[in-house]
């Protein structure tokens, strides 16, 4: 033996260093996108999410108040004064300039010369001072540009904004609601099928049973979007049309080969003296089912529960398909957030932010239950 108790062979590090690695490559995404909800948009189109927790420097456009509002004459000269920064942000400004051409023309203090006898200066707190002939100044402020040097900075505005704002709330809670109506059903109906379904493949004995196994298992190779359109052109002949049951169908008849295959592969790995012996007692095929088989593969439902309401939550290509449009009463919160990434643009902090909250349960429900997930996927490996 070369191997010395205690000691752990290269083989073992290898695999604990690859669980490493995926991990975080799945962890990374995800805690960028929880950073990048917390921050305001100038400070996503700056810096990245890493940088969130140390000062960085950022390029602001202010303007000046409207000087026929809050213009005050002074020895014949109209004077507007204020703050380019806001008053909670703690910020110190390096340079500036007032034309997009050269915003680093001047420094804290210095005086801007604007034509039209018009001046201004900006301080290093962002305070500015702005004065003119009162004749000249009228229009809208004197725009500055700002260099600045921003502390850290992280805040639940844009939750605030996405959840309590009443443009936004009405489609989200909407949205959120239409998901949870579309996953659960489409999670609960495939496992009830494929159960029953499971234990006659693995411990009833009829015609033609290897010749469902094999389909089951090329069924798991089957595209999903060859059948799309079949499918919808089916529905739409039988009447049920674009809409939740639609949906429900469409993810109960995507996920059943897994189920099965996987429930399935947990049952066979059940102990026979189990139901036989419940079998000689004069137990129907329908009480060993439901008092023996289901509690004992609860494992396998539960890694199988996980599996289908991560795919149905996240989904977006079915509910394309299956449903009316973005602007209907189904709308799913994957649709929802494709129409925030067309109609706001590039409001990436609203859209990082609907992006989390998307993913907040899915997350939630796969840490609750992740230990059902690898007893379920390793179950009857082994005998």
């Amino acid at each position: 033996m070369q191997a010395i108790a205690g000691t752990r062979s290269a083989l073992t590090w290898t695999v604990h260093l690859s669980v490493l690695l995926l991990v975080l490559l799945w962890l990374f995404p995800t805690v960028g996108l929880f950073v990048s909800s917390m921050r305001s948009a100038d400070q996503i189109a700056t810096s990245g999410w890493w940088q969130a927790l140390g000062p960085v420097e950022q390029n602001l456009i202010r303007r000046a108040a409207d000087p026929d509002r809050f213009g005050v004459e002074r020895d014949g000269r109209l004077v507007v004064e204020g703050r380019l920064l806001d008053t909670e942000e703690q910020a110190e400004i390096r340079v500036w300039g007032t034309s997009s051409r050269a915003i680093d023309r001047y420094l804290p203090g210095d005086i801007a010369e604007l034509g039209n006898n018009e001046t201004i200066s900006v301080d290093a707190a962002g305070n500015y001072l702005w004065s003119g002939p009162p004749a000249r100044m009228t229009g809208p402020g004197q725009r500055v540009f700002v260099t600045a040097t921003m502390p850290p900075r992280l805040s639940v505005a844009n939750y605030q904004h996405m959840l309590l704002d009443p443009s936004n709330v009405e489609g989200m809670a909407r949205a959120f609601i239409n998901t949870l109506t579309v996953t659960i059903p489409a999670t609960i109906i495939p496992i009830v099928i494929a159960a029953f379904a499971a234990y006659a493949l693995a411990w009833m004995a009829f015609p033609g049973r290897t010749l469902l196994i094999a389909a089951v298992v090329g069924l798991l190779v089957v595209p999903l979007h060859l059948a799309l359109i079949p499918l919808l052109k089916l529905h739409l002949a039988i009447g049920i049309g674009k809409g939740y049951l639609g949906i429900w169908l469409a993810h109960t008849a995507f996920g059943l080969p897994l189920a099965i295959y996987l429930l399935r592969g947990y049952m066979v790995g059940l102990p026979r003296d189990i139901i036989e012996n419940a079998r000689v007692d004069g137990a129907t095929e329908f009480q060993i089912f439901t008092k023996i088989i289901l509690p004992l593969s609860y494992p396998a439902l539960a890694s199988f529960a996980i599996f289908q309401f991560l795919w149905t939550w996240n989904d977006l290509l079915i509910a394309k398909v299956f449903l009316i449009d973005a602007t209907s009463e189904t709308t799913v919160m994957t649709n929802q957030i494709v129409e925030l990434l067309g109609t706001r643009g590039g409001n990436w902090e609203i859209l990082a932010t609907a992006a989390f909250v998307s993913i907040a349960v899915p997350l939630g429900v796969f840490f609750l239950m992740q230990r059902y997930l690898v007893r379920g996927l390793l179950a009857g490996s082994v005998k």
